[in-house]
């Protein structure tokens, strides 16, 4: 039985992606009606090709259960984070050395220096899974997340050669940022809270106010000096997933509140290298020899896009792939028919 699917996000869905978003409530799924609606919109014309720039695509995926009827989890892609109308901005983490002959002294000293790129990478973000979902032995955040890799390598053309995934750092107990008090707020006087939402949609206030030069990390207060870097105890699971398939530390961080980037270049990533485009060859029942666990896409001319399950496919060289039949009453597949597939052992 087909128990969870994932598709692109839907109008009807925004009461539940509301719910969901209110257990992160991040920049790209904030914990606000109006900006949920604008997401849902803007991924809705994104996937249907009404945003006619590419790079302003944002692409929005929800994770159903079948059983239930309702939305547990969420993932979703920019297509280009740094464009001319909004840069992509972040600090670079410096390692420098000092020493005093006189002194005989020896110091290393981190600096942060802000930069800005204009022709950015794609960014995968907004990975959410309720907590009582988790724990699920499908493994639910792998699935959800792993959907954007086939959703990238399936549109190739769409996105950029170099992926971005922001995690979140260690954040005090309301959710407020250590980096953010020690330096944001002294050049702005916005809350970490309010900087951040604004950061959404206008990010001129960062470039005329915060310094040009770079900042002694070692300057700061102890607790935000420990977050440079670092990653919190909400995003360790996903370091290790982006560390599996080929992301590595940027040395860079989010000048908000100093949450790492890891990056990978898009063709290197090996989810995106075992994405097949292919067709259906054979349906068989569940459990026939030589299957395996695999993601298996459709593509939709309407909404919502794309369907996605995790199923059990078995890979029939050049003539396509066999699919169970479960699977193919579920996405209404026939032999012949185009599927997208991404193995997952």
């Amino acid at each position: 039985m087909i128990t969870y699917e994932i598709r692109g996000v839907e109008r009807s869905d925004e009461e539940q992606l509301l719910d969901v978003a209110r257990h992160l409530d991040t920049v790209n799924l904030p914990d606000d009606r109006d900006a949920i609606r604008e997401i849902i919109d803007l991924s809705q014309r994104s996937f249907s090709g009404d945003v006619k720039d590419p790079k302003k695509r944002e692409y929005v995926f929800v994770l159903a259960d079948t059983r239930e009827q309702r939305l547990v989890g969420t993932s979703m892609i920019v297509a280009q984070l740094g464009r001319r109308d909004a840069p992509y901005i972040y600090l670079d983490v410096i390692e420098e050395q000092k020493y005093s002959h006189t002194l005989d002294k020896h110091f290393y000293h981190t600096l942060l220096r802000i930069g800005y790129s204009y022709n950015g990478p794609t960014e995968i973000g907004g990975l959410i899974v309720l907590p009582q979902y988790r724990k699920a032995p499908e493994r639910l955040g792998r699935i959800i997340s792993y959907a954007r890799f086939l959703f990238i390598a399936s549109r190739r053309p769409l996105f950029r050669d170099e992926i971005l995934a922001e995690l979140l750092p260690p954040l005090e107990s309301d959710g407020t940022s250590y980096l953010w008090e020690a330096i944001g707020r002294h050049f702005t006087s916005l809350s970490y809270a309010e900087a951040d939402f604004l950061s959404k949609k206008n990010k001129e206030f960062i470039k005329s106010l915060f310094p040009d030069g770079v900042v002694y990390a070692s300057l700061l207060p102890r607790a935000a000096q420990d977050v440079v870097g670092k990653v919190g105890a909400q995003t360790r699971g996903v370091e290790k997933l982006l560390k599996r398939i080929g992301f590595r530390y940027a040395d860079r961080i989010d000048p908000f509140d100093g949450g790492p980037h890891f990056t990978a270049p898009t063709d290197e990533i090996t989810l995106v290298q075992r994405t097949r485009r292919t067709h259906v060859a054979d349906i068989s029942p569940a459990g026939t020899a030589g299957a395996s666990k695999a993601l298996c896409a459709k593509e939709l001319p309407i909404s919502p896009f794309i369907r996605i399950v995790m199923t059990e496919l078995r890979d029939l060289g050049e003539r396509g792939v066999g699919i169970d039949a479960e699977c193919a009453q579920y996405l209404d597949l026939k032999t012949g028919d185009e599927v997208v597939t991404l193995p997952l052992d």
